[in-house]
């Protein structure tokens, strides 16, 4: 018994040594935490194959939204590339925006809502308490953290949408739920946002808004641990930086959904074939001294 805990004892160190040497003191480390959303995803691999181009060592974290905002803010993780202002990440904001510092806004043109397919005929949010029955009485979600879970909770309270049922599912889940209401014909009422390829690909509407609870346009912000920027200001420009359009983001997570590759094999493709974009972004080095 003494012999296989020692040989136990011996292997644990061994692997601990090989952890070590796998990992390179000289180089910069940065932490990206991402959710498993597809902009996201995206996004956060692109930057990962961009910034070890640079010398970097980069570790994808991937999480729910609420671990990842205690995450950022205890500096257990370094960047987040999808905080979606003002409106859908406003709660985790005003929890942990002490904490916080803003690097740059990714993407300014998103949109939440409630989405319906084109053929359903109603087109407004305070048209779902009279036609209840039409749609199960369910508006089918994403996963419970998601902010765009919490406004929906306050836009059944604030139309009045009594007796409608939040379902929690998975985005992938979600649209699975939508597919097969639309191969039927049938009314579904889903938390739906822009970008997404769920627009291309389906026929869909957003609901009318009159009351503002999803807001209006929003914008997609990169977030930090509050002085990360002075301890990596080469990384924390590079983020900065970082700007995509509706055509680029939508183009990136189309090859995301559809490629038979892994994601980082579909990031260094995107990165070739946008290459001249993706350079605009690199700080010039000899503005920085990078050091681990």
């Amino acid at each position: 018994m003494r012999i296989y805990k020692l040989v136990g004892i011996v292997l644990t160190a061994l692997l601990l040594l090989a952890s070590c040497a796998d990992s390179d003191p000289d180089k910069k480390k940065v932490k990206i935490a991402y959710a498993n959303w597809l902009e996201g995803i995206a996004m956060s691999h692109l930057a990962k194959v961009v910034l070890e181009e640079q010398g970097y060592e980069v570790e994808l974290q991937n999480a729910d939204l609420a671990p990842i905002f205690v995450s950022i803010s205890g500096k257990n993780s370094d960047v987040f590339l999808d905080a979606w202002l003002p409106i859908t990440m406003k709660d985790y904001m005003d929890q942990y925006g002490d904490s916080i510092e803003f690097l740059g806004e990714v993407y300014g043109e998103a949109r939440v809502g409630l989405a319906v397919p084109q053929y359903v005929a109603i087109n407004s949010i305070d048209e779902l308490a009279a036609n209840k029955d039409r749609f199960s009485s369910e508006i089918v979600g994403i996963d419970a953290g998601a902010g765009i879970m919490k406004t929906t909770d306050k836009a059944i309270s604030t139309y009045g949408l009594d007796g409608y049922t939040l379902m929690t599912s998975s985005s992938s889940t979600m649209l699975a739920s939508l597919k097969k209401a639309m191969d039927r014909g049938e009314w579904i009422v889903i938390t739906g946002w822009t970008p997404h390829w769920m627009f291309d690909q389906f026929d869909l509407k957003f609901l009318d808004d009159p009351k503002k609870v999803y807001g209006d346009l929003e914008e997609i912000h990169a977030i930090a641990w509050k002085g990360f920027s002075k301890k990596d200001p080469f990384a924390a420009e590079f983020f900065a930086n970082i700007k995509l359009t509706t055509e680029e983001l939508s183009s990136f997570m189309t090859a995301m959904k559809d490629a038979r590759m892994d994601e980082e094999e579909i990031a260094r493709k995107w990165r070739d074939e946008h290459r001249q974009l993706v350079d605009s972004w690199i700080p010039k080095s000899d503005n920085f001294e990078i050091s681990s």
